[in-house]
């Protein structure tokens, strides 16, 4: 199949999938936003041209955040599809506390393509907690979000030089975001 048609058959299974789902900012936008800009920042940022590493991406919280299971995704997409977003799925019958220090632990040991779609998704939720944050979320909780998506990218390099100097600057203007936030002192 096409890769492009590949890619689109990934974005209409994981808006479907995403389809009653919002994003916790204060905008509330389509969850489905997510996923796309974690291919975007990928393919147009990147410039990855793997269409299976660019499905993987639209569909990495698919299992972790809806009902799809292992087995319906590489019924649709194969096993490799299969094999990336399983890598980046949190387990989220642990406590949030427990699926960060994983996230931390098991950075390193990701393949080097899931640590890619890491990169993005790290990437994407650092522009989205400087300029469209959850509601509800303190300055305090943000910061201590960039501190631990900061340790869980150290576990990520290697994988790809573009991302990670992405990923830095992006860290930057969030960091830059919040302390003008915070204002004087």
């Amino acid at each position: 199949m096409e890769p492009s048609l590949e890619i689109l058959r990934a974005l209409h299974f994981a808006a479907d999938k995403h389809r009653k789902q919002r994003r916790k900012g204060a905008d509330r936008d389509p969850y489905i936003n997510h996923p796309i800009a974690v291919a975007e920042v990928l393919a147009r940022e990147a410039g990855v041209r793997s269409a299976k590493l660019l499905q993987a991406a639209v569909l990495h919280d698919t299992i972790e955040d809806t009902e799809t299971t292992p087995e319906e995704l590489e019924r649709h997409f194969g096993r490799r599809v299969r094999r990336l977003v399983e890598e980046v799925t949190d387990d989220k019958k642990l406590p949030s506390a427990e699926r960060k220090r994983l996230q931390i632990e098991h950075a390193p040991k990701l393949s080097k393509k899931a640590r890619r779609i890491k990169l993005a998704d790290k990437i994407c939720n650092l522009r989205d907690m400087a300029h469209t944050p959850p509601a509800g979320w303190s300055l305090e909780r943000r910061v201590t979000y960039l501190e631990w998506s900061q340790q869980v990218v150290a576990g990520c390099r290697g994988a790809s030089p573009k991302l990670e100097r992405l990923f830095d600057r992006t860290l930057r203007a969030a960091r830059a975001a919040l302390d003008r936030e915070s204002g004087p002192g």
